[in-house]
């Protein structure tokens, strides 16, 4: 029966190209999996239950599975009884061998609409290091390997979940890297269906000759280790899945533990990880003071190839430590340990916050040129795609705001800018005291943590929101449009300029006059395609007016500053 079943499915598929699939139709709201892994191999065995969710319209009698085709599925049951299924290769760069092994199952049942059932599911294969997805759309091969470099070996296992390793069961339409935005609009559809998802995983692996076991770490909430007849088992479990990718990592570490960070380190990195411990240190009363003390404790682990490139997910960040320096080591740790301290359910909050402290760690260390000067490195990033957007997009900018981006440029890098000028519009204590009262359960509207910030002050946030939030009007355009002075009687002298806005997004900028002895600093709100009229009174002779000293992102920098004419005698 289940070879006619197959066959069937087969010519259907062959006939209609499985276009008629709804791959998206069910989110996967609970994982409990039993992972063994076994290093000499580079192999790993999943047996465990998932739960899936019908988020469609239409009741649904198949579903579609899918893990790294490198996997091959063994069986899907339901309770307790055998599921005919097919499978099939899915071309997607979801995953770092460019395709999935799907598995296209006929269900007991037909599911309703956001009901449930609950699978059981058995799948094993090997995961080495490849580049495939990298390597065909041109990608030399060193750089894709440090890129792609999850695999299953003796030496060091290292793997990451949907968007580079499907290790645990998905459910998603393809995704092609040679597609602009393609990758990442699959990935976080299917992460905001998974958000509020639930996972158990219990790592097996075998201890070697000597007892040792490699030591296991995850990027949950909890963690637990044990070892019991030759094998060692790490519990890993977590209460949401959110924005994180659940990974984990096995090796020969050896640890330095300080109380809100590890740093796990291979052998010969053990001065670089006592740098990134010390700079974490250093860094944590900086934290606190904004964010709260790190509610877990933050994990670094070492990655063997220098060249790798890292991956941070929640807390957890694995990364190179050979040839560390104390300045980026403090970076980095400011990152992570914004992510041990502050949570969101949102990109630009959870991201934005964690570049933001990195800027605000710069300006403790060196000062607040340094930190624009680093906050610079972020704007052209996002400001080339900003460039690539016409008038006509802006004016349907919602889908592409920071509320609802799916671009890291954005909800990172332009997000850093966001948080930066709210902390200069509002005030520091002012901005400490709304991220107090954020709680991360409670964010069921966009509104939610822009209302937090409004209440700490007297400013009307409003056109702020709707510029850089809400919606994506673009960026400002600041330049000196006119201005002329006068000495008084008193010897001093009354400048008055016009700053003009020629962008399509408002700020709130900081401007500076140079005089004869001295400068003069102040900021003024000017709205997209308007005028601000400013009027000084300095002790010198006016000689420049420079408009904005990069902490507000612009469009065009090369009209900033403006030579003052000679002034005018009051007679």
């Amino acid at each position: 029966m289940k070879f006619w079943f197959c066959v069937l499915v087969l010519v259907l598929c062959s006939g209609v190209n499985c276009f008629s699939l709804d791959r998206e139709a069910f989110a996967i709201t609970n994982y409990d999996l039993r992972v063994r892994v076994e290093p000499d191999q580079q192999r790993m065995g999943v047996r465990g239950k998932i739960t899936l969710r019908n988020d469609s319209a239409q009741p649904q009698k198949t579903a579609v599975l899918q893990i790294s085709s490198s996997l091959d599925w063994r069986s899907v049951k339901a309770a307790g009884n055998l599921l005919q299924y097919v499978t099939q290769p899915y071309t997607s760069d979801i995953d770092h061998t460019g395709a999935l092994s799907e598995a296209i199952v006929s269900l007991p049942d037909a599911v309703a609409p956001g009901a449930s059932v609950e699978l059981e599911i058995g799948y094993e294969g090997v995961i080495v290091q490849d580049g495939t997805r990298l390597t065909r759309i041109g990608a030399p091969e060193d750089a894709a390997a440090g890129s792609d470099w999850d695999q299953i070996s003796t030496k060091f296992t290292g793997v990451r979940g949907v968007g580079y390793v499907a290790w645990y069961p998905i459910a998603t339409n393809s995704a092609n890297l040679s597609e602009q935005n393609s990758l990442f609009e699959t990935l976080n559809r299917w992460k905001s269906r998974e958000a509020a998802a639930h996972m158990q995983i219990v790592l097996e692996s075998p201890v070697d000759a000597t007892g040792l076991a490699q030591l296991a770490v995850c990027n949950s909430e909890s963690t637990r280790s044990v070892t019991k007849q030759g094998i060692s088992q790490a519990e890993c479990s977590y209460a949401v899945l959110g924005m994180s990718v659940p990974a984990f990592v096995m090796g020969d570490f050896k640890t330095f533990d300080r109380q809100d960070i590890s740093v796990n380190y291979l052998a010969g990195d053990d001065v670089a990880a006592g740098v990134y411990a010390d700079a974490a240190e250093k860094a944590e009363p900086l934290i606190s003071d904004w964010f709260g003390h790190p509610r877990e404790k933050a994990i670094t682990a070492d990655l063997p190839n220098s060249d790798a490139s890292p991956f941070e997910s929640g807390s957890l960040l694995l990364t190179p430590l050979t040839n560390t320096d104390a300045q980026l080591a403090g970076l980095a740790a400011a990152h992570q340990l914004t992510h041990a301290a502050f949570d969101s359910p949102r990109p630009w909050i959870n991201e934005g916050l964690a570049h933001f402290a990195q800027a605000l760690y710069l300006e403790q260390l060196k000062g607040r040129q340094a930190a624009l000067d680093y906050m610079g490195l972020h704007r052209s990033v996002f400001m080339e795609l900003e460039k690539q957007t016409s008038a006509a997009d802006f004016s349907q900018s919602s889908t592409r705001s920071l509320i609802q981006t799916t671009s890291e440029e954005f909800y990172r890098s332009k997000a850093m800018y966001v948080w930066w000028m709210l902390r200069e519009i509002v005030g520091d204590s002012a901005l400490k005291k709304a991220l107090a009262q954020y709680r991360p359960d409670q964010d069921k509207d966009p509104h939610y943590m822009p209302r937090l910030i409004e209440a700490q002050t007297q400013h009307d946030l409003d056109w702020f929101f709707n510029d850089w939030v809400y919606h994506d009007r673009g960026l400002p355009d600041f330049k000196v449009d006119s201005a002329f002075s006068r000495k008084m009687p008193n010897g001093f002298y009354i400048l008055t300029f016009t700053v003009d806005n020629l962008g399509t997004a408002g700020a709130e900028v900081p401007l500076a006059v140079t005089f004869e002895g001295g400068e003069f600093n102040k900021r003024v709100e000017v709205q997209a395609k308007s005028k601000a009229v400013v009027r000084v009174e300095i002790s010198g002779v006016p000689d420049e007016i420079t408009v904005n000293d990069g902490s507000v992102p612009e469009s065009d920098t090369s009209n900033n500053t403006f030579t003052v004419p000679v002034p005018e005698v009051d007679k």
